[in-house]
């Protein structure tokens, strides 16, 4: 046969993938897809709020990922999952103090070659001024399809980015959690709402697929894996933790990579196709990383890529800082260093975090007479931000108030009814108490587990109290009837179909716990109603000038509420005290 009819039938047979391979796209491709996720300003090996060194931190990373990319035969990518912008003071610093620079995680990540990342709820939480000029400063794409603008009902963030390598194109598509108006107040988001992720992934995928002729698709999800969290379920609409749930029900990824709620997955998921898609996460603060293996083999017969996929979960506690990195951004360090250093007033007597797992305390009560004087409200209600912290006599600095109140809040003042402030604390008692039927049952609601360690079944931060009001906490009562409010302080009486000014944070007075919608019975939509007022700064800012102003701080308990029956609480609280915390003697 004459060569040239070779050719021909060589054309009518394979002509198809042949045109594949014309456009540039090799016939195998080994890749790497790196992965950090809340980071939570874990930038250098040091907690600045701590004041130690660290094992692990975006340093480490940059030293792991360094490594990865000098491998011969292999192309990796460097994704980052949201939630950086929050946690450590040297991204508060650069948020809030020392606007004028490059933001250090702009600076950070620009040198580190991020290919993209995803934009989380705690870097919506610093308020546009912060991640409007991240993002600008930012360069590479920050992602968030579901974040739509109000006015033109198009993504406020890039929705999605195309990464080539040797003509292979990989899609990123980046969602985040829907459930943001629920922790945060409207002005933080103004000009934008948020979408269901599943409804917002599958209008993408399309996109991506016929569109952008994607090889390979990629979910890059800012929220967490378990969507029956906080008693929601697969039907629930904006489902704050929707990532295994897309992967599930909308085919097409073919790795999905979660974050938000800090914890580790390695999953092979089965898709509504009965394709297997690849789901990873590697908790939080740069402790490990994720990373994508995948292999691409050119399949003739089929006409596209085998594919073959598996994930692990890598610590960075097993490499080094980048040296190069550290000098590099030393000024930031330092620059952080001086401010959490610096002394801010004295205490005269040291108090802790400890005793308000158990009731009244002189900690939470601090927070309280903040409250009280930013607000003039007639009623305080906060929660245990720490459950192990102290405070020292003598010297108070900017860090000690990193670790007294940990989280960006600002300040409300609500109007809520009598009835309303007793139902929201028999919502947090049922969260925190356990009923007792005698001296020997648990005082709190804990587990412990094979290695006798103690845990809250309810994250403490959820343990509500008011100051203003006296009463009790009858932890013999079932739910819904511990609580018996006496009267004010200061004697008045108070009545349950009065209304009353409040002092409580943003994060509760959006719904945050469930305390002011699920235990009140207030309608989401209804909350907004009943913000009087907000501080335009973050609790913590007011906390530091307030000790600034005072000079001299004097802890003490209000003594404004008891848990009884009292023997009970006392001979429970002494045994479950060891438990919580063995190391102190």
């Amino acid at each position: 046969m004459k060569p040239y009819i070779w050719i021909l039938l060589f054309f009518l047979a394979f002509g198809h993938s042949y045109a594949s391979y014309s456009q540039n796209k090799p016939q195998h491709l080994r890749l790497k897809i790196i992965q950090t996720t809340d980071v939570h300003g874990a930038i250098f090996p040091y907690d600045f709020i701590k004041d130690e060194q660290t094992k692990y931190s975006l340093a480490s990373v940059s030293t792991f990922v360094q490594i990865e990319r000098a491998k011969k035969d292999e192309h990796t990518i460097l994704l980052d999952n949201g939630d950086i912008l929050q946690g450590q003071p040297v991204v508060y610093y650069s948020n809030f103090i020392d606007t004028s620079k490059t933001h250090v995680c702009a600076a950070v990540m620009n040198y580190m070659k991020y290919d993209a990342a995803s934009v989380g709820n705690h870097d919506i939480e610093t308020g546009h001024a912060v991640y409007d000029k991240v993002n600008k400063e930012f360069e590479f794409p920050w992602l968030a399809a579901n974040a739509i603008k109000d006015r033109t009902e198009t993504p406020y963030f890039k929705p999605y980015t195309i990464i080539e390598k040797e003509g292979i194109r990989i899609a990123v598509l980046g969602l985040i959690t829907p459930a943001i108006p629920n922790w945060l107040p409207e002005n933080i988001w103004s000009g934008m709402h948020f979408a269901d992720m599943i409804e917002s992934a599958k209008k993408w995928v399309g996109i991506l697929k016929e569109k952008e002729k994607a090889d390979l698709i990629i979910g890059l999800f800012h929220a967490g894996v378990d969507y029956t969290y906080n008693n929601q379920t697969e039907k629930t609409n904006l489902n704050e933790n929707a990532s295994k749930l897309v992967a599930e029900l909308v085919p097409g990824f073919d790795v999905v990579f979660a974050g938000h709620d800090h914890r580790e997955y390695n999953l092979i998921i089965s898709g509504s196709d009965s394709s297997n898609i690849l789901l990873l996460d590697p908790g939080s603060h740069a402790k490990k990383v994720a990373v994508a293996e995948i292999d691409l083999d050119w399949n003739i017969a089929k006409n596209k890529y085998d594919k073959e996929i598996k994930g692990k979960i890598v610590e960075m506690n097993n490499y080094q800082p980048d040296t190069v990195f550290v000098n590099k951004f030393e000024d930031y360090f330092i620059n952080t260093k001086n401010y959490v250093d610096r002394v801010i007033g004295q205490s005269k007597r040291t108090f802790n975090a400890r005793e308000s797992v158990f009731g009244n305390s002189a900690f939470v009560d601090f927070i309280h007479e903040v409250q009280f004087k930013l607000t003039k409200a007639q009623i305080s209600l906060t929660s245990p931000l720490s459950y192990n912290f102290e405070i020292k006599k003598g010297a108070i600095s900017v860090r000690d108030m990193f670790k007294l109140y940990r989280f960006e809040n600002f300040l409300y003042t609500m109007n809520l009814s009598g009835k309303e402030i007793k139902d929201y604390l028999e919502y947090s008692a049922d969260l925190w108490f356990n009923q007792m039927n005698t001296q020997e049952d648990h005082l709190l609601k804990y587990t412990i587990d094979e290695k006798g360690k103690m845990s809250f079944i309810n994250p403490y931060y959820n343990y509500s109290s008011a100051a203003g009001i006296k009463y009790t906490v009858d932890v013999s009562k079932p739910n819904g009837q511990k609580i018996n409010i006496i009267s004010f302080e200061n004697g008045q009486a108070f009545e349950m179909d009065k209304i009353y000014s409040v002092a409580i944070n943003s994060y509760r007075g959006n719904g945050g716990g469930g305390h002011l919608t699920n235990g009140a019975g207030i309608p989401k939509a209804e909350l907004d109603k009943r913000i009087i007022n907000s501080t335009d700064k973050d609790l913590r800012f007011y906390i530091i000038k307030y000790i600034e102003e005072k000079q001299y701080i004097d802890p003490a308990k209000r003594n404004n509420w008891e848990v009884i029956p009292s023997n009970w609480w006392k001979i429970a609280k002494k045994k479950e005290y060891k438990l919580l915390f063995p190391e102190i003697k």
